[in-house]
């Protein structure tokens, strides 16, 4: 029998750990979500922070299965070197190169990429949108950029346009929608539903950088989403929700990725309303 979490004797060797991995780690609110969803769950389980410096992901995940860990969440700037060094993924984590989840089975490791189903689900609670048979343009062609695109075409959107500072890595984003899929600009704003910022632009400790799309080419009836989520509302969000768009912040794509991640996990459904109370008391 597992020993109370308000005991002295918590965590136990009872306990299942699973974690984050990262570099730098500090800032991240995984631990805090997953222990509030297994707190709420009633589950032994624990989740912490691990500092893994980059180039070192692979001596982590070969510590992973004698070390009996379940899991792991996987952030900046691991994700690629985990999805090349894992022999099992699974299809979106392989289309996209990239791995934020890692699930101990049985002492086989299989690599998940949650930030698409996060990001859907979000779009969803925050505003109600659906992608199928509407327009989007997305701005970046990073790691988080992909995973929407990606997760936007999946959807049924009936195109996806991206503008990004450079145009190899736009035209490789563009590439995961397919057919409906292009790289475009600024000019392409007041033709489509939906415009998604995954850029770091606006976040705490990034400078005064310039968004790549002005909040002045943004109308009154879009969907904006910004997936900074420190600060929970940046300059570009304020601007467009002055301009009469829907504004949604980051905070629910970190949330329901995290849901997805637990789930794997444990095979239960996660506790969404927990977890985000414990993200909006942070943030």
């Amino acid at each position: 029998m597992s020993a109370p979490r308000n005991s002295g004797a918590w965590p136990s060797a009872e306990t299942v750990l699973v974690g984050v991995m990262g570099d730098p780690i500090g800032h991240s609110l995984s631990p805090l979500l997953h222990n509030t969803a297994f707190a709420a769950l009633g589950l032994d389980w624990v989740s912490v922070a691990f500092p893994v410096p980059e180039g070192e992901a692979g001596p982590a995940l070969d510590a992973l299965v004698p070390l009996g860990i379940a899991g792991i969440s996987v952030t900046m700037p691991h994700k690629s070197e985990v999805a090349a060094r894992l022999e099992t993924l699974s299809a979106v984590a392989r289309r996209l190169g990239a791995v934020n989840c890692v699930v101990n089975r049985d002492g086989s490791l299989e690599g998940e990429n949650t930030d698409g189903r996060g990001f859907l689900e979000a779009l969803a609670r925050g505003a109600a949108f659906e992608p199928v048979g509407r327009r989007s343009l997305v701005i970046g062609a990073g790691g988080a950029a992909r995973a929407v695109v990606d997760a936007l075409a999946g959807a049924g959107a009936s195109e996806v346009v991206v503008v990004a500072r450079r145009p190899e890595p736009a035209v490789g984003a563009a590439g995961l929608a397919g057919p409906r899929g292009r790289v475009g600009s600024a000019r392409d704003v007041p033709e489509v539903d939906l415009v998604v910022n995954a850029t770091p632009v606006g976040m705490e400790g990034e400078g005064a950088a310039a968004p790549i799309v002005p909040a002045e080419v943004l109308e009154a009836g879009q969907v904006v989403v910004d997936l900074v989520y420190r600060p929970a509302e940046t300059s570009w969000m304020r601007a467009a929700a002055e301009r009469g768009a829907t504004v949604v912040g980051g905070l629910g794509m970190l949330v329901h990725q995290a849901a997805a991640q637990l789930e794997l996990w444990t095979g239960r459904p996660a506790p969404l309303e927990a977890m985000w109370a414990a993200a909006a008391a942070a943030g």
